[in-house]
């Protein structure tokens, strides 16, 4: 089993976020946030398997996708339910469940192409950036053609 790099950061911003918990919160607020970031590595793990289900084609399409999220989110909110049931520490609990975004955040960025800067490119003052309508990211068609 690999660990991609948004699991790596996941991880890294948990062990954080635990440390810096107990350090300045209660152990119960700490371990709050360590029952929120297991709960949520676990629903991200599913869901990335399932999209892989999907994409390679051994999941019966949308009714197939549909059960999975329903199943996910139907145990996600009974781990929620059930930590919240054993006293855990609600804002701890959603601190641990929404790590997850700066890790997908930092793993894209670092993810990204190199910017090539001898790479074609028209000039800022070239007349087809008059053209190119950012909303269906293509040109429109000129106004003549339009009329044809």
């Amino acid at each position: 089993m690999t660990v991609a790099a948004m699991q790596r950061w996941n991880l890294t911003f948990t062990a954080g976020a635990v440390a810096a918990s107990l350090a300045v919160a209660t152990p119960v607020f700490a371990l709050s946030v360590a029952v929120g970031a297991a709960l949520e590595a676990v629903n991200l793990r599913a869901l990335g398997r399932w999209a892989e289900l999907l994409l390679s084609g051994q999941l019966a399409g949308a009714r197939g996708w549909s059960i999975g999220f329903g199943t996910r989110f139907l145990l996600l909110a009974v781990g929620v339910g059930s930590a919240i049931f054993l006293g855990a520490h609600p804002v701890g609990l959603v601190i641990g469940l929404s790590l997850v975004v700066p890790a997908a955040v930092i793993a894209a960025w670092r993810a990204r192409p190199p910017v090539v800067e001898d790479a074609p490119a028209l000039s800022p003052d070239d007349s087809s950036w008059d053209r190119w309508n950012a909303w269906l990211a293509r040109e429109d068609p000129d106004e003549d053609e339009e009329a044809l």
